[in-house]
């Protein structure tokens, strides 16, 4: 799968769960859920690309502490890239 057919995933009124988990975490923060992405990125917290993820979704939520808190354990700093692009690099990466 691409970003294209991810995108496309995102007509649908439920997660295909045949997305890999942190797809799946990114579609719901697409569709507005950023509850449920956010409690995946929580499940296994401390691995680099869960740890991602939450870095991201604070960054989204507009908690700016937090999100460089994350950043800071994954060993990188906030990207000066929006974050409609930050979501695509990390679609890409977790497909």
């Amino acid at each position: 799968m691409d970003l294209i057919t991810f995108k496309n995933t995102l007509k649908e009124n439920q997660v295909p769960k045949t997305l890999p988990i942190l797809v799946q975490a990114l579609w719901h923060d697409a569709k507005g859920d950023w509850e449920a992405a956010h409690n995946i990125a929580q499940t296994k917290e401390g691995t680099l690309a869960y740890d991602q993820l939450h870095a991201y979704l604070h960054r989204k939520e507009g908690d700016r502490f937090n999100a460089n808190y994350w950043y800071r354990r994954i060993g990188e700093s906030m990207p000066k890239i929006s974050l409609e692009e930050e979501w695509e690099v990390l679609v890409e990466r977790f497909l």
